[in-house]
């Protein structure tokens, strides 16, 4: 089967922001669709967006991008086998020939990737992700199984995510690794209408930040993280057993190019304070997962934490950004014990399953993520399910953008384990 046509068009994010529809048709008339999101928070080193930079859109229009897709990526695919993903991510990387994909975008080169992945998912008639774990497979010694990751839910807000002085980007919730997904994202939705319930209680907006969880200006990390403690109780759940914590510092957002600075508490940390800081926190409130702690730069303090902090996943985006020559650095270095995937980050899904497969290669763990500019498409929540990721970021259970990956997962999970 091959490609017959490749067309795309400009949709909106949900933050109103546009982005890229692809559609790939194919010879037999099987066709697949994919949107591509954005992020807010975003590593300097990860894979280039391309925009238009003109009056529409606040110059954040995708036209040039669109073009790109139809003039030179089409062009290039036209008659190319469907089931040749590495070869057709390939050319794509070839056409563009840049380090950070700054020719064509990498928002242009990944949504033809992933449009691609289910033209050849639906002419196979084959569910998405078992055909991302055949791919995955293919590249892989130890192989993949299919299994439903554990939900990582940003219930409150912070950062670049929101509008309050809270510095910490992200707090979210996970359940138990003894219930199954359904039954655990049932769990964290009752925390989260829980959390609602509380914080309007005491008189707090319970309006919502880019990724669906609450956003008060409450006065400092600690104070969330105790509302989150006594929300979980409150939806009559154990801390710690049946619900952990896990945040997603994003400190590359509150260091000043020499100290890190939290703007709710006006404290200012050097890297080894910082780490301190991090230390002292984590112990006090048993957080169980922490990403971006330190600048993605920072190497020696992340280094340090590692050593630090054992038995704590220390997630690594900024720093890595899904790209295996610096998640190979870090592994080396010992930086970290997990990487967080983002297909965006690097702009092809060949890319993102070799940086997947190094990771597992060297037992660190991986957690498929979306961006806070997101679409409805569900593609993540195949691709966790696809290669045995364990753990999916997607935000809150209240925005349709973030939903839909949970549904998604409901159905996977319906169609893998169906209930009787």
């Amino acid at each position: 089967m091959q490609i017959k046509s490749i067309d795309a068009i400009e949709i909106l994010d949900s933050r109103g922001v546009p982005s890229i529809h692809t559609s790939v048709v194919l010879n037999s008339g099987h066709k697949g669709d994919a949107m591509v999101p954005s992020g807010a928070s975003t590593g300097k080193k990860e894979a280039f967006e391309l925009r238009d930079n003109d009056e529409r859109f606040d110059g954040k229009g995708t036209k040039k991008a669109i073009e790109n897709i139809k003039n030179l990526i089409q062009p290039a695919l036209l008659g190319k086998p469907i089931e040749e993903q590495e070869e057709l991510d390939q050319i794509m990387i070839n056409l563009d020939g840049t380090r950070q994909k700054k020719k064509l975008g990498a928002n242009s080169i990944l949504s033809v990737s992933l449009a691609c992945t289910r033209a050849a998912a639906n002419a196979m008639n084959l569910p998405l992700y078992d055909y991302i774990r055949i791919l995955f497979n293919s590249k892989s010694d130890k192989g993949s199984t299919l299994s439903m990751p554990k939900p990582m839910l940003n219930i409150f807000n912070g950062g670049a995510h929101s509008n309050n002085r809270i510095d910490i980007q992200e707090f979210m919730i996970m359940p138990s690794d003894d219930v199954s997904f359904s039954e655990g994202l049932k769990n964290c939705v009752q925390v989260y209408t829980s959390l609602k319930r509380l914080l309007s209680s005491k008189g707090w907006s319970t309006n919502v930040g880019d990724e669906g969880g609450f956003a008060p200006n409450l006065d400092s990390n600690e104070e969330v993280i105790e509302y989150l403690i006594k929300a979980i109780k409150s939806a009559n759940f154990s801390y710690g057993k049946d619900i952990f914590i896990s945040l997603d510092c994003a400190a590359s957002e509150f260091f000043d190019g020499k100290n890190y600075i939290l703007n709710a508490t006006d404290e200012t940390f050097s890297s080894d304070g910082l780490v301190e800081y991090y230390v002292k926190l984590i112990k006090k409130f048993d957080i169980k997962s922490i990403e971006d702690p330190l600048h993605e730069d920072d190497w020696d303090g992340w280094i340090k934490l590692t050593s630090e902090l054992n038995g704590v996943q220390i997630v690594g985006d900024d720093i890595f950004v899904t790209q295996r020559e610096l998640l190979k650095k870090g592994i080396d270095s010992y930086a970290g014990n997990a990487i967080l995937i983002k297909p965006n980050q690097v702009g092809t899904l060949t890319e993102s399953l070799e940086s997947i497969q190094l990771a597992k290669e060297n037992e660190f763990n991986t957690i498929i993520s979306h961006r806070s500019g997101e679409t409805e498409d569900p593609f993540i929540a195949d691709l966790a399910v696809g290669v045995d990721a364990k753990q999916i970021k997607t935000g809150a259970p209240s925005r349709s953008d973030r939903n839909s990956k949970y549904n998604r997962l409901l159905i996977i999970e319906n169609e893998l384990y169906p209930k009787k």
